[in-house]
């Protein structure tokens, strides 16, 4: 009744629009999975069509108000990648997926920077339009990873991610000290160089520290409630960003790095905290980019349309494979795995945020640097992200993808507990194959607790056979870890 008699339908009609065009791109995102297309790439063009110039009717011009939101989602889906991030996956790509988010970003950005000049553009927008778009984007390789039925081996995929989760902190620097630049001549100086690793090291400082304390608090704290629990997960994000920022470092390292710890930790309610930051995260894509779809206006595209499409062939086809090569020239990676990395190269919201913010600080020829990186935007997720699949069959890449259970069983617990609950599927060379329950030797302190076979449910008694796809689920104590693998074979992730 208060917001009718203030602004009489207006906040309704806009809810009503933007609830529809979230439940679009929820509705259809199946459909263009299906056709390879990332599904991103549905959530933008929905936002056009609800944009000032769309038959939605939104105007949204407010780069200030779209750069504060947009943080947020970043900030969200970077958690979310953190907390879904192994400590040993990390550790296995941590030296070439750190070169490809520092050295590659930084190469991308000049090579880039180079051809967009030669296109006539001025060395201001040239340099602005190179760091704005020299990292893949996070929301898109996560959205294609997790989201589609893509499925890569274990290394290529682990790459990917950690690259895109970890090169968002060094393409902000970049932008930002354009920004100063442009602003000022004057400050360009060797010593703007230092500003790169200080930042992205106080960031992964703050970052660390943040997750170690809110471990600490968030296993003292007693919520009277679970459902608080994500809230103070989610405090702990935005802490850790904002006192990272404010301290002249990353804030987006530092959320990524505060999730590697704290979803690499033992955490009350751990699997209800894990879905409700994916949905947080997979909202966080479809508002994200339904808003920047609203931020565009397609006439205002029309005159950069050449030099956009120039720009984003060359980084496709030049940049990103050249800066890809330059880095992982030592690191012994098989050829196909590098010119897979070199293709995949997905741009996608954090480019869109980044071009936000020269025209914020009012730098003479952002808004046409913004429109090019529209262009760069859509063709990388087209361009590379329509051919992801065709590619990965083309490398002999990808992994062979494995049945979900029906049903998963899960227990949810504010104290630790001195025991595991795994899933693991039946395959017909596992030891425990054809076996029945009553002849499978299991450690005393362990159990089969349910048995998922396709939509049946099988009571885990002693007649009870395990066949060939059975997902298995086990209680077993952490010191039979070992032994039970060795009887059901590698427990399933997630």
């Amino acid at each position: 009744m208060i917001v009718t008699a203030i602004e009489p339908y207006g906040t309704a009609l806009f809810l009503l629009v933007v609830g529809v065009l979230i439940a679009l791109s929820v509705l259809f995102s199946r459909r263009i999975d299906r056709l390879g297309i990332p599904i991103v790439i549905l959530f933008l063009f929905l936002g056009m069509l609800g944009g000032s110039e769309g038959i939605g009717g939104i105007a949204f011009d407010d780069f200030g108000v779209a750069v504060r939101i947009g943080t947020v989602y970043l900030v969200l889906i970077l958690f979310d990648g953190g907390m879904n991030t192994p400590w040993g996956a990390v550790r296995r790509v941590g030296v070439p997926a750190g070169l490809l988010a520092t050295v590659g970003v930084a190469l991308t950005a000049g090579l880039l920077a180079l051809f967009a000049r030669a296109l006539g553009l001025s060395w201001t927008e040239s340099l602005l339009l190179g760091a704005v778009v020299s990292s893949t984007d996070a929301a898109a390789v996560l959205a294609v990873l997790r989201g589609g039925r893509l499925h890569l081996q274990p290394r290529v995929a682990n790459m990917l991610e950690v690259e895109s989760c970890a090169n968002d902190p060094m393409a902000m620097i970049l932008t930002v000290i354009m920004i100063e630049v442009a602003k000022s001549p004057d400050t360009l100086r060797w010593t703007v160089a230092l500003k790169v690793p200080l930042q992205l090291a106080i960031g992964a400082g703050i970052g660390v520290l943040a997750g170690h304390l809110g471990l600490r608090m968030i296993r003292r704290i007693r919520p009277p409630t679970v459902g608080l629990y994500p809230a103070l997960t989610l405090a702990i994000a935005f802490v850790s960003f904002g006192a990272a920022t404010l301290l002249e470092g990353s804030g987006l390292l530092s959320v990524y790095a505060t999730a590697l710890v704290m979803g690499n930790s033992t955490l009350p309610y751990r699997s209800g905290l894990a879905r409700v930051h994916e949905s947080l995260a997979w909202l966080s894509q479809i508002a994200l980019f339904l808003m920047l779809g609203l931020l565009v206006f397609p006439s205002h595209l029309l005159p950069v349309a050449g030099v956009g499409l120039a720009s984003a062939l060359f980084l496709a086809f030049v940049a990103r494979p050249l800066a890809v090569s330059i880095c992982l020239v030592g690191s012994r990676l098989p050829t196909r795995e590098v010119a897979y990395l070199a293709w995949i190269g997905l741009r996608g919201a954090v480019p869109i945020i980044l071009g936000a913010l020269p025209v914020l600080a009012q730098v003479s020829g952002a808004e046409r640097v913004f429109n090019i990186v529209f262009f760069i935007v859509v063709v990388s997720i087209i361009l590379p992200g329509a051919t992801i699949r065709y590619v990965t069959r083309w490398f002999q890449l990808g992994a062979p993808e494995k049945p979900a259970p029906s049903a998963i069983l899960e227990i949810n617990s504010a104290h630790p507990l001195n025991g595991e609950i795994a899933s693991f599927l039946i395959e017909p060379a596992a030891a425990v194959c054809g076996a029945s329950l009553s002849e499978i030797h299991l450690p005393p302190d362990a159990a089969v607790m349910l048995i998922v076979r396709g939509c049946d449910l099988v009571a885990p008694r002693g007649p009870a056979v395990l066949m060939a796809d059975d997902h298995v689920y086990v209680f077993f104590r952490p010191g039979d870890r070992r032994y039970v693998e060795l009887l059901f074979g590698r427990a399933e992730s997630g």
